[in-house]
């Protein structure tokens, strides 16, 4: 079964906009796990813009689910952040100082080297690492040299693209995601996967192992609830286990 990973980002960015603990962060995480979410995601940036660095360590000490933290490791903070906290996963992304979102992978040829080394510092603390790569079967086959444990497959082009053409959207997924299993490395996605696209992504990837959202989710809680809106991701993926059986 892939798993659920909710990204709190937005919780922090909500209380951080009014200063104080409302809402509070480690609360929603621990009712996200109660309502049926595996994973607890988190993306702490240079700016603490969102979530603060104190976060991670008042998160780590209440989780009971997976722990996964998202960030630039080219910022030796999030370096020491992470294995000081030991998270069971750690996310690679590489985002450009006070970059908004998330907006592409690695370019795991240019940065095969450097990779190599941050990936073996996790690996030698126990942390499990997966890193942030476009759907190019050129820059899986690479990851699959750094070290890496998994990738996680950026799925902005597909969101953006599905609701035009979801076969042609979700085509160099399933490509990369071959590859990926060819090379022996797990399988994680992430960004703008929704109630809309989950199930379609879901049904046609291989070995998929774990979604990780944020900001879709967090939006339809505003309307649905939070335990509501979970137990709808989760329906999505269940659905989309099924009917993969079948086909």
């Amino acid at each position: 079964m892939t798993k659920l990973s909710v990204n709190i980002n937005k919780i922090a960015t909500l209380r951080n906009s009014r200063g104080g603990n409302n809402p509070n962060l480690v609360e929603v995480a621990l009712d996200c796990e109660r309502f049926g979410a595996q994973g607890i995601t988190i993306h702490p940036r240079p700016d603490e813009r969102h979530i603060r660095y104190r976060d991670v360590y008042a998160l780590k000490a209440a989780i009971t689910t997976e722990f996964n933290i998202e960030g630039n490791c080219q910022e030796q903070s999030f370096v020491d952040l992470v294995l000081n906290n030991q998270p069971e996963q750690v996310t690679l992304v590489p985002d450009a100082l006070n970059q908004i979102t998330s907006n592409h992978g690695w370019d795991t040829i240019a940065n095969q080297q450097y990779l190599r080394d941050v990936i073996a510092q996790f690996k030698e603390a126990g942390i499990r690492v997966s890193i942030f790569v476009d759907p190019d079967p050129k820059m899986v086959e690479a990851a699959a040299t750094t070290g890496t444990d998994r990738i996680e497959l950026y799925t902005e082009a597909y969101a953006h693209r599905f609701n035009q053409d979801k076969e042609k959207a979700i085509a160099p997924y399933i490509e990369a995601a071959k590859v990926a299993q060819a090379c022996g490395l797990g399988l994680n996605a992430g960004h703008d996967l929704d109630l809309n696209n989950l199930k379609h992504f879901t049904i046609h990837i291989p070995n998929l192992l774990e979604v990780s959202i944020g900001h879709a989710l967090i939006c339809d809680a505003l309307y649905y609830g939070l335990e509501h809106t979970i137990k709808l991701y989760l329906r999505q993926i269940e659905d989309a286990v099924l009917e993969r059986d079948f086909l």
